[in-house]
């Protein structure tokens, strides 16, 4: 076990003294042994230390071709040359533009127009708004509800954790969050049968229903099969219900397509993208809207069938760069290949390794994302917590999220690093869980 040097734990002080950490305990942040990045090479983080981590959650589910990379790197670095940022409201930018036409041949949307924000609950939101303007503009009053599923996750804003089902600390902001349709988890296999069934009895109520394509992730990977989703397709289709798919997690490539609606036959009226949009570089989202949606908001200038909504640096010039340079070397590199490939080989070993260890309750995984579930967690156990402060102490950065371990790994990922996770993952469930 390598003893934490005294420079890392004065930076943790300095970052205590000035920093406060999303979804992090601060009287204690210390006392967990942060890892203060300075640098990274490859697919691995590199502490103030010097200490390699192979980053084994993708910085939070961002990161897709590995840290550093010469193409992208380049690619800021031009776009510097010309401008860093201008204002989308009313203008326009020819690298927003470019990316934008690279990514129309792309989504599963239909007539794709894209609004920019820079993270995924600003997209989640946006498409809220989207949805409820949709019907307003058309005459059509009381269409104000949103369907959503049990262990939904959307971000973290008033809209987001209101189509959340909870947990994540959310129960505090109940009196803000407004009520939902709530259908069952992916847990449920009849899920998505009684979401149909509540788009259709609440047709006339109903704006729209937000689904999380394939896998809930936050939820700890819960995976639906790809042949149910279509019985929710055809009721939206039916009852004229907006169908929001939100891929801020599962799309670029995570699921071994590029969006989780491919595999599921989904067209959505609505996508959130962000997470992986840029690579991991810089912070981007975006809404993407089918032409029916487009054309709802289409009328004289300053009319009031305009969407009234923008941000300050949506559609900035340096994260569509590195966009644009990210989705065209996702093709280039045959990256998705790899996907499937290191997919199967860590399906294989978390099924031989990792399910036979005792402690070990349940394993789901869709492509490059996975939870292993510990049996018998607890706050007080805190046995993920504790297991992946092990696999850091091993040198793979690892996340948990309730009683799940979480893995969530580059694209480009070789078959000797994921063994390195697996090995690492393997020792620490063994130290942890006596």
């Amino acid at each position: 076990m390598v003893t934490r040097q005294t420079s890392s734990v004065s930076w943790a002080e300095r970052d205590a003294a000035v920093v406060w950490h999303g979804f992090t305990q601060m009287s204690c942040y210390t006392e967990n042994a942060p890892v203060i990045v300075e640098r990274a090479e490859g697919r691995e983080l590199i502490d103030v230390d010097g200490r390699r981590y192979l980053d084994a959650i993708s910085s939070l589910w961002v990161t897709t071709l590995g840290h550093r990379v010469p193409e992208l790197d380049a690619a800021v670095r031009e776009q510097l040359d010309r401008v860093a940022h201008s204002t989308m409201l009313g203008n326009g930018n020819r690298i927003v533009i470019e990316f934008s036409e690279a990514l129309a041949k792309v989504v599963p949307v239909d007539g794709p127009h894209f609004l920019y924000a820079s993270d995924g609950a600003a997209a989640v939101e946006q498409a809220l708004k989207i949805a409820f303007q949709y019907w307003t503009n058309q005459g059509i009053r009381g269409r104000h509800t949103y369907l959503a599923f049990g262990d939904a996750y959307h971000g973290d804003t008033v809209g987001g954790i209101s189509l959340g089902a909870g947990g994540f600390g959310t129960d505090v902001f109940d009196p803000l969050r407004f009520k939902v349709l709530r259908a069952p988890s992916f847990r449920n296999p009849d899920a998505f049968k009684e979401a149909a069934r509540l788009v259709e009895q609440h047709a006339e109520s109903l704006a729209a229903v937000v689904v999380e394509p394939l896998v809930q992730g936050a939820a700890g990977m819960l995976i639906a099969e790809p042949s149910r989703f279509g019985i929710l397709q055809e009721a939206c289709r039916k009852t004229g219900v907006l169908l929001i798919c939100d891929e801020v997690a599962t799309g670029f490539g995570r699921t071994g397509t590029l969006f989780a609606s491919e595999q599921c036959g989904l067209r959505p009226d609505l996508m959130c993208l962000g997470k992986g949009i840029t690579g991991g570089y810089l912070p981007m989202s975006v809404t993407v809207a089918s032409d029916r949606v487009y054309r709802a908001f289409l009328g004289p200038d300053l009319s009031e069938k305009t969407f009234y909504h923008g941000h300050s640096y949506g559609g900035n010039a340096l994260a569509a760069a590195v966009a644009l340079r990210h989705l065209q070397l996702l093709e280039e590199w045959d990256v998705l290949s790899n996907v499937r490939a290191r997919a199967t080989q860590l399906r294989e070993a978390l099924t031989t390794r990792i399910q036979p260890l005792r402690g070990v309750h349940e394993i789901r995984q869709c492509g490059l994302m996975a939870a292993v579930e510990l049996a018998n967690d607890s706050a007080q156990r805190r046995l993920a917590r504790r297991t992946c402060a092990a696999m850091v102490r091993r040198g793979v950065l690892a996340r948990s999220l309730g009683s799940n371990v979480i893995l969530v790994l580059p694209l480009t990922i070789t078959a000797e690093e994921v063994e390195r996770v697996v090995t690492t993952l393997q020792a620490a469930i063994d130290e942890v869980v006596v």
